[in-house]
């Protein structure tokens, strides 16, 4: 006869469940938003690079302030938004850390819970063989007093 005893905090532990799985999808919604603005950043300094280059090759040839000014404001633009985007990677890499925490603390939450499932499973089962060592016992001195 094997008897199986429900886990009393089971809703509990699917909580835990759901929410470690909410917060993987968060922190990789997290890394896919740091990945892409780290790649935004690269590209705006491979075109300030590239930008930086033409200039240097077309200096000499080069005939009007306007022309000049017209490379001064877009170097500035450039360098304007490249901070502007190593500001958004910098936050998006602290979101990133917050979501890093929050998902190790939903899963030491969730192992906590497995841990406490698991050992009261253990202890069902000790008390269970010992519940079936006292029977068994008691059929063996019953045994004895009809003979």
């Amino acid at each position: 006869m094997v008897v199986k005893k429900k886990f009393e905090m089971q809703q509990v532990l699917n909580y835990r469940v759901e929410l470690e799985k909410m917060r993987k999808q968060e922190f990789a919604a997290a890394r896919e938003d740091l990945d892409a603005a780290t790649d935004q950043l690269e590209q705006e300094k491979s075109e300030a690079a590239k930008l930086a280059e033409e200039f240097c090759g077309r200096q000499e040839k080069i005939d009007s302030i306007f022309e000049m000014r017209l490379y001064a404001d877009f170097f500035a633009r450039k360098r304007d938004e490249i901070k502007e985007q190593q500001r958004r990677v910098e936050s998006l890499d602290r979101v990133l850390e917050d979501r890093r925490q929050e998902l190790v603390q939903a899963t030491k939450e969730k192992k906590v819970m497995e841990q406490l499932k698991q050992k009261q499973k253990e202890a069902f089962l000790r008390e269970q063989a010992h519940k079936e060592g006292l029977l068994l016992d008691e059929i063996a001195t019953q045994k004895k007093g009809q003979e």
